[in-house]
């Protein structure tokens, strides 16, 4: 860990991590990161519904239940053999990871609500043909959100562009 994610993460306990670094070899959690890509689940099944809403609307009442989840609340209700050991370490998540982590699940969270909300406003209003077009780029836009979260879980420490950002959350 580089010295600037040390000062970011006050509260860095390096041995604790190693420990919990030495559990993850052969798991679902990622040996560095320490973060376990079943997570994503939780999204797959809201991109799903949302591409669906087009031509079934009755399953928006589906979308509008679902509802943002944290990482550890997620596999609280997990059935992963490997939840308790996702709880356990994601504390110790170096922060080079985990803040670009976070704040792309943020936008995630963010843009599946305001897509739900929009749905709903335009099949109310009639307007399916907008509903289909806003379903399905907002639903690549989602995805390609969920991309770069995998990816900061398996190691990549780059975030997406803030123009990349400003095309996803004006969409």
């Amino acid at each position: 860990m580089n010295d600037v994610s040390r000062d970011q993460n006050m509260d860095w306990d390096e041995a604790a991590y190693a420990a919990v670094k030495d559990r993850a070899f052969g798991t679902n959690l990622d040996p560095v990161t320490l973060l376990a890509t079943d997570y994503l689940n939780h999204f797959n099944e809201i991109v799903m519904l949302l591409e669906m809403v087009p031509d079934m609307p009755e399953i928006l009442q589906d979308a509008q239940e679902w509802q943002p989840k944290t990482y550890t609340a997620h596999f609280e209700t997990s059935t992963i053999a490997d939840k308790d050991l996702a709880i356990e370490a994601y504390p110790h998540v170096p922060s080079e990871f985990k803040v670009p982590f976070e704040e792309t699940v943020q936008l995630i969270d963010i843009l599946i609500v305001a897509t739900v909300q929009q749905l709903d406003e335009k099949l109310k209003a009639g307007e399916a043909d907008l509903a289909r077009e806003i379903a399905v780029e907002r639903s690549r836009n989602i995805q390609r959100l969920m991309d770069a979260a995998s990816a900061i879980m398996h190691g990549a420490t780059e975030t997406l562009a803030q123009d990349e950002i400003d095309h996803f959350m004006g969409n």
